[in-house]
């Protein structure tokens, strides 16, 4: 998100004491982007806790997988003075709001809840902002996962790849069983999350953090990332004509109902395999990406909480902001969602295995310097320049005449133009 200071931060100002007026008592109104089957299941479950509580829920969900739209929505409800309770925002985009004055303080939430042992650091910085604590995490996902159908690969008679080298041999067998090799839908925060696993996969996490994180000019424009381009060229033969515009869900349903072999997604596809009573190990598979087994991009959900001048729109925001960091919401939630709690104490006994090796790899590359933030998801830069990488991925995606080379350049120049 690239806020306008000159533009927005006026209105802020000027509109905020009558827009914090307007929430009512015990009334949450929560702007988010959870709209598909699993996630929906999972805002249902806070809805509950919260009017367990006596609170009133009042659900503005956008739909757009990826949040593009809700962002748009949260900047016009911004400019003109209409100022929810709490916006789904995460990574960077936390302290570019931070700096408009718009968020709320949560320290003494936070400090009564415990919530610095509670949390890993990883997680815990990005909820802050100046260090103090303006957002609540509701779970961590791992994006670098690769999903797969293992009846598909049985009915084409081949073993599912382990490298990016042995996948078009893979692929080539299953496209000629009927089965669509890469499920995908053709968007532009999908074609990232899709490349973004490449490269990972091609460079490792100590390339990815020098061109994703540290936005390294020579690494963004390296023969390294032409390959990663090449790549997912090799990749985009085998993902179906219809992908344009579908969105990830439905994606996943063409591998729910074997239609498709594989998708690479972050782990709220497992909702979507939850949601529809398939069993991980069984019916389905979850690996890292290609490439990718001991590394770990994260994307972590959050809860953004704005200013609140009236008692009563205090008093919402504490509720909602412990009812989120509850043992009991982090538990049924990330249960439906099909990622993990952010915090560190919940039981993982009612998680499946897929949940359980995501904790645990979450663990280890933490210590081991291998866990990454996601690039796609707006974790590793602000979102002026994970918007322009994103555009040049895409563009390549759907542009054949385009070089890997010009490509990778594209790279380079979205960082290099947008500091």
């Amino acid at each position: 998100m690239n806020i306008r200071k000159n533009v927005i931060h006026a209105a802020v100002l000027t509109m905020a004491m009558a827009a914090s007026a307007s929430v009512s008592a015990a009334t949450v109104e929560v702007l988010h982007w959870w709209t598909s089957g699993g996630e929906a299941h999972s805002v249902a479950e806070l809805k509950k806790l919260l009017e367990s509580q006596g609170d009133t829920w009042k659900d503005v969900a956008v739909a757009g997988g990826g949040g593009d739209n809700a962002s748009t929505v949260l900047k016009s409800r911004i400019v003109s003075g209409s100022l929810p309770t709490a916006a789904q925002i995460k990574g960077p985009s936390i302290q570019e709001w931070g700096e408009q004055g718009v968020l709320a303080d949560l320290s003494d939430t936070a400090k009564a809840g415990n919530w610095d042992a509670l949390l890993p650091p990883v997680v815990s910085n990005v909820m802050k902002y100046r260090g103090k604590y303006v957002a609540v995490p509701v779970n961590v996902h791992r994006v670098n996962w690769m999903w797969v159908n293992p009846a598909a690969f049985k009915k084409a008679g081949v073993e599912i790849p382990k490298t990016w080298d042995e996948f078009p041999a893979a692929a080539d067998k299953l496209q000629k069983a009927g089965i669509t090799p890469v499920a995908h839908g053709g968007q532009p925060w999908q074609d990232f999350t899709l490349f973004e696993s490449i490269v990972l996969g091609i460079g490792g996490p100590e390339f990815y953090q020098k061109a994703f994180v540290k936005l390294d000019q020579p690494s963004l424009k390296s023969t390294t990332m032409e390959k990663a381009f090449d790549t997912l060229r090799m990749v985009r033969r085998y993902i179906d004509k219809d992908a344009a515009n579908r969105d990830w869900n439905l994606a996943t349903a063409t591998i729910i109902n074997g239609k498709a072999a594989m998708q690479f997604m972050g782990d709220w596809a497992k909702g979507e395999f939850t949601a529809a009573g398939k069993v991980p190990g069984k019916d389905y598979l979850c690996l890292p990406a290609l490439g990718t087994d001991n590394a770990f991009t994260f994307n972590i959900d959050s809860l953004v909480m704005f200013k609140q001048s009236s008692t009563d729109g205090k008093k919402a925001i504490k509720d909602l902001s412990t009812a989120v960091m509850s043992p009991q919401f982090q538990e049924v939630f990330n249960l439906n969602k099909g990622s993990i709690p952010a915090r560190l104490d919940v039981s993982l006994a009612k998680f499946d295995d897929c949940a359980k090796r995501a904790s645990e790899d979450f663990v280890a590359t933490s210590k081991s310097g291998t866990l990454v933030p996601s690039a796609a998801h707006k974790m590793a830069m602000s979102e002026a320049i994970s918007g322009g990488m994103q555009d040049v991925v895409t563009q390549f995606f759907n542009s054949p005449s385009m070089t890997s080379k010009a490509a990778s350049e594209g790279l380079a120049a979205a960082a290099r133009n947008n500091y």
